[in-house]
């Protein structure tokens, strides 16, 4: 396997900045609801949308270490499903990429 240093620093500068949203997003959710009737539904869909930011940035960050835990292991650019190397353009745009574009096509597909 080459020297994936580069990828690391990404996964890690990525999975540090999704843990400050996530602390973030915790933070805007314990805030006192308002007494107002109207805002209290502002409030409502401003929850829903942290909560599905939230949700994402934890399966993100689930990614992220996946991904550091096959740099550690040796098996990090190397598909889960077929084996084969997954490009470096790919891993450039999704560091945390555990399917080569082929696979990744196949699985949202079918």
């Amino acid at each position: 396997m080459s020297d994936y240093a580069q990828y690391r620093q990404a996964l890690l500068a990525k999975r540090r900045e999704l843990l400050e949203r996530v602390t973030a997003i915790a933070d805007d959710k314990q805030r006192p609801a308002s007494a107002d009737s109207e805002e209290q539904a502002v409030e409502l869909e401003n929850e829903e949308v942290l909560s599905a930011l939230d949700e994402e940035a934890r399966e993100t960050l689930s990614q992220i270490d996946q991904a550091l835990q096959r740099i550690e292991q040796n098996e990090y650019g190397l598909c889960r499903a077929c084996g084969n190397p997954i490009a470096p353009a790919r891993l450039r745009a999704i560091p945390h990429a555990a399917l080569c574009i082929d696979c990744a096509d196949r699985q949202e597909s079918g």
